[in-house]
């Protein structure tokens, strides 16, 4: 994870602010400003993922904090996690602290609640709660959508060791936890409950998350996750979602076209050698399986209804 440089006034002198942005001196980069007196370069800032930004504003909150480190927490604590967020806060990050302390301040969110034994960790240098702790305040507090893809990612690490294989044991011990942690609070229970419940670590992408939200918004009912089909030669196919309502059967998959044009996927080989490679992963599966098989991205999960509208296109409805 390529974190942005934060830099200081005193680093690059005088800024002129013109019409929302900034410039370091006449000549100077152009410049995001993070809080007060930080900034980064424009350039590294939109090279960053919106995690790689939460991270930077923790950062530059930490660097202008004096009297005691900031525990971070909520989002900003799952960036720090590893975990992917959804529609991320863009200008603020999250803080826990004690309830005696004021509740707003620029650039931040204040959350008050009780810190107990193990609820806190130290990750990439910066204090923040512990991932059971993270997962529960998440679930609390964000949106259904936002906490279930953080949840899958912390349940996917706990309990996927390799593909194809998931620990049932551990992810309820994990999910048990969280549930313990967010049973404490008297504020979203009920909303944390449903989040755990509904949260799955075979989902391997946030789209994926997302996706299983729209099906069952849907009426799907039977949603497998990760789903093994053998392939030639005594491969073996991964298939992101099975869908088993009776009368239903067919299969889906979430990826969008980044693999056709992120070099890290491709693997050294053209974008049209891995659209014709993954035409014919397609064509065994759909035979192997006697199963219709769709594919949508970003795009169509933007609401139950557009993910809707694209299984129909390939024969793909609803149970009734």
């Amino acid at each position: 994870m390529a974190v942005p440089q934060i830099l200081r006034r005193e680093q690059i002198g005088p800024v002129r602010a013109r019409r929302g942005s900034f410039r370091a001196a006449a000549a100077g980069p152009v410049l995001v400003r993070l809080r007060p007196g930080a900034f980064t370069t424009a350039d590294e800032w939109a090279n960053a993922t919106p995690e790689e930004r939460v991270i930077t504003r923790a950062r530059a909150l930490q660097a202008a904090t004096t009297g005691g480190e900031p525990i971070f927490s909520h989002e900003t604590a799952a960036a720090l996690h590893g975990l992917p967020l959804y529609r991320a806060d863009r200008e603020r990050v999250h803080v826990i602290v004690a309830d005696a302390r004021p509740g707003s301040a620029l650039g931040t969110v204040r959350h008050r609640g009780e810190l107990r034994s193990g609820d806190v960790v130290r990750v990439r240098g910066l204090l923040c709660t512990s991932l059971e702790r993270t997962v529960a305040d998440v679930a609390r507090t964000g949106t259904f959508e936002q906490a279930v893809v953080v949840a899958d990612a912390a349940l996917r690490r706990q309990s996927v060791p390799r593909n194809g294989v998931y620990l049932v044991d551990r992810a309820e011990e994990f999910r048990a936890g969280a549930r313990e942690i967010a049973h404490r609070s008297a504020q979203g229970v009920r909303r944390a409950d449903r989040v755990l419940a509904f949260a799955d670590g075979r989902a391997q992408l946030p789209g994926e998350s997302i996706s299983r939200i729209r099906l069952v918004e849907l009426g799907f009912g039977r949603i497998r996750l990760q789903v093994r089909v053998d392939g030639p030669h005594g491969g073996v196919y991964w298939v992101d979602f099975a869908l088993d309502d009776p009368g239903v059967e067919s299969l889906g998959e979430f990826d969008g076209a980044i693999k056709y044009v992120d070099g890290r996927l491709l693997a050294g080989r053209s974008a049209l050698e891995a659209f014709d490679q993954e035409k014919q992963r397609e064509d065994w599966i759909r035979g192997r399986t006697q199963r219709r098989l769709a594919r949508w991205g970003w795009p169509h999960i933007d609401s139950a209804d557009l993910l809707g509208r694209r299984l129909a296109a390939f024969g793909i409805v609803p149970p009734a």
